[in-house]
């Protein structure tokens, strides 16, 4: 296979699935059990390359989850929406970055609150945090402009596309600068129990895991789709759960990872770094490549849940007391979420495309 080739089938969505159809159930199932494997082995490594790079140069593990994992875990779909927009599909660019954040704040963020303490680290979220809603924000009232002013369906054009790609520049350096600013000697405290690894084999063990985890999620949902297909699951039901939760695969196999290891942190910053990057990075390249229409549907429905979750988050941030994020503000994140996915059956309409 080409160079070309395979990134033709990384992108092209129709190309996987029919890769997938020429399987037997047996070959599928041993796919499924060996990429649940894979994703729980990279998540692993990449978590620990994570805690051991914090301890060797004392940038804040929340940091590092808002910036390199994050990026390594969106960067795969910001390809793939980039070449949907270039196949003749740029909606589902929007799709994909909205559906996305939704999932990652309201399902990945609230079962991690439910599941384990998460610290609250003021100083970053209250910076990074701001940013996360804030693009949101910004995607939202560019959103509604487009409709504004648009004789048909409104769509966000090329240029916003690019000033989003010079707003994640910035985010990037801020993010970098707020790391050297920031007060970290409790989390190193709590970090001083085994010698950490070298930098070099820190780093290695970050871009192998996040490989693994990237590559096994996007052979996953394929496989466990065409699995549900074949025993005769409507293709609604699989838009709505499979094919949305997969792209938010991830970030969850590394919250789960991270929280496993004792590290939830990691998930805030992974979180919120995925927020951005969805707005920013996925959005903003694929609008960059083609202006993206904007279905009536997101404005009735996909952005208001992601409204009311962001919002919900940062005013946990802003107004809530104590250390750590509390259990019932995970419940509420969650409630709001599976809202959102019920009412996508219950008022028959098409869900945010992952």
């Amino acid at each position: 296979m080409t160079g070309t080739e395979l990134l033709h089938l990384i992108g092209d969505e129709t190309a996987v699935n029919t890769l997938m159809s020429g399987l037997s159930n047996g070959v599928l199932l041993v796919l499924i059990g060996f990429c649940v494997f894979f994703l729980s082995k990279g998540a692993g490594w990449m978590v620990e390359g994570v805690v051991d790079l914090a301890r060797r140069t004392g940038m804040p593990k929340i940091i590092i989850g808002a910036t390199i994992v994050s990026l390594g875990t969106t960067t795969p779909e910001a390809f793939v929406s980039v070449m949907a927009a270039f196949m003749g599909n740029p909606g589902l660019a929007l799709g994909n970055g909205v559906g996305s954040i939704i999932a990652d704040t309201g399902f990945i963020f609230g079962l991690t609150c439910v599941l384990a303490p998460v610290p609250m680290n003021r100083f970053v979220l209250d910076r990074t945090g701001w940013v996360q809603v804030g693009s949101a924000t910004l995607l939202v009232m560019t959103a509604v402009a487009a409709w504004a002013i648009s004789d048909g369906v409104p769509h966000i054009s090329r240029n916003v596309g690019f000033v989003f790609l010079l707003l994640l520049a910035g985010y990037m350096y801020l993010s970098y600068r707020w790391a050297r600013q920031g007060d970290v000697s409790t989390e190193q405290k709590a970090d001083t129990g085994e010698i950490p690894r070298s930098l070099p084999l820190c780093w290695a063990m970050i871009a192998i895991g996040l490989a693994m985890v990237v590559v096994g999620a996007r052979v996953l949902i394929p496989a466990a789709s065409e699995i549900a297909q074949r025993l005769g699951v409507p293709d609604d039901v699989i838009a709505a759960t499979m094919v949305a939760f997969g792209t938010s695969l991830p970030e969850l196999i590394t919250a789960v990872a991270a929280v496993r290891k004792g590290h939830p942190e990691i998930t805030v910053g992974n979180i919120v770094g995925a927020d951005v990057l969805n707005c920013l990075f996925v959005i903003g390249a694929a609008a960059a490549a083609r202006p993206l229409a904007i279905p009536n549907t997101f404005f009735l429905f996909h952005f208001p849940a992601m409204l009311i979750i962001l919002y919900s988050f940062r005013s946990f941030i802003s107004f809530g007391s104590g250390r750590f994020f509390h259990r019932w503000q995970g419940v509420w994140l969650l409630t709001v979420y599976v809202i959102y996915v019920v009412l996508q059956y219950t008022t028959n309409m098409v869900p945010a495309s992952n």
